[in-house]
């Protein structure tokens, strides 16, 4: 990796004449009026729920250009929080630093957002596949009995979580999700979130890639819900190569599998302080990142 590629990393924002609202694994947002919010789309990279050191070339700009991607094509499904991602459209104070935030960032409505993961699983794979084998369910929803790993589902499954706001997600059912969210709005977002999965990975398919889950996130404002923040990116989505697709066994992907296979190879312990990369799993990673924003959308990527 060329000095200059690890030079354009950007893993930490500061705008003074903004107000950080929140900063999250990989996302910076800042407040932009009461009514608006700037998301910034980082290089930083997280595996087992610590920020690494190093951040991944290109990894926001591919986070952030594949969700307006989405987004858009999307649009006549479900609406989403987007205004623009045109920084000469940003508040003058953000303008300042248009630089920083062209390709990355995006000025989107503020939402009240609901404190669940839609989780959507058309393959069996992770954690379900470990629960599968253990207890053949998947989030306690009974499945099919002789499922090998990374089989298609008969029908994609609809596998909420808890938002931690450190360590893991925690898998919950509808019922619980209902507990938490009501019952009208935890059915709507199964809905929202089946029918969304379905829309993209018939297209994904189209295109080479199988996704065999992913997670949203909705929130409410007064025109009704709304998806927000990432969707259908390497971060929370698995996508698989279909032309190497091969049932039985764990898939290669386009995600951060390079990292977490270095992380397991060096025996990290998976505690704080995250160890640095070597600039070739960056590398790897960050190509994977590259290709399958191209494969989806055709487009060449904005930085």
């Amino acid at each position: 990796m060329s000095p200059q590629l690890l030079d354009s990393v950007i893993t930490h924002t500061e705008f003074q004449e903004l107000e950080l609202f929140a900063s999250g694994k990989v996302r910076d947002i800042y407040l932009l009026d009461k009514d608006h919010l700037l998301f910034v789309a980082t290089d930083r990279i997280s595996a087992f729920d610590y920020v690494l050191a190093t951040g991944i070339p290109h990894k926001g700009s591919v986070l952030n250009q594949l969700s307006l991607f989405w987004f858009d094509f999307l649009k006549d499904t479900v609406s989403n929080h987007l205004v623009t991602a045109d920084v000469g459209r940003y508040p003058a104070a953000a303008q300042k630093y248009s630089d920083q935030l062209r390709g990355r960032s995006m000025m989107v409505r503020r939402a009240e957002m609901f404190p669940v993961e839609c989780v959507v699983r058309g393959y069996i794979s992770g954690s379900a596949w470990k629960e599968y084998k253990a207890a053949g369910t998947v989030c306690g929803i009974q499945l099919p009995a002789g499922l090998k790993e990374s089989d298609q589902l008969p029908e994609p499954i609809f596998t909420p979580s808890t938002k931690a706001v450190t360590g893991h997600d925690e898998n919950i059912s509808l019922k619980e999700a209902a507990k938490i969210i009501g019952q009208d709005s935890a059915e709507q977002l199964r809905d929202l979130s089946i029918a969304v999965y379905k829309k993209a990975a018939d297209y994904a398919r189209g295109k080479g890639i199988i996704i065999a889950d992913t997670k949203f996130e909705f929130g409410r404002t007064d025109a009704g819900i709304i998806l927000a923040d990432e969707v259908l990116t390497p971060d929370s989505s698995r996508f698989w190569p279909a032309d190497k697709y091969r049932p039985g066994q764990s898939q290669e992907s386009f995600d951060k599998q390079y990292v977490r296979d270095y992380l397991e190879e060096i025996r990290w312990n998976k505690q704080p302080p995250a160890p640095a990369l070597p600039p070739e799993v960056a590398r790897k990673t960050s190509e994977k990142y590259v290709e399958a924003y191209r494969q989806l959308t055709g487009r060449t990527l904005n930085g």
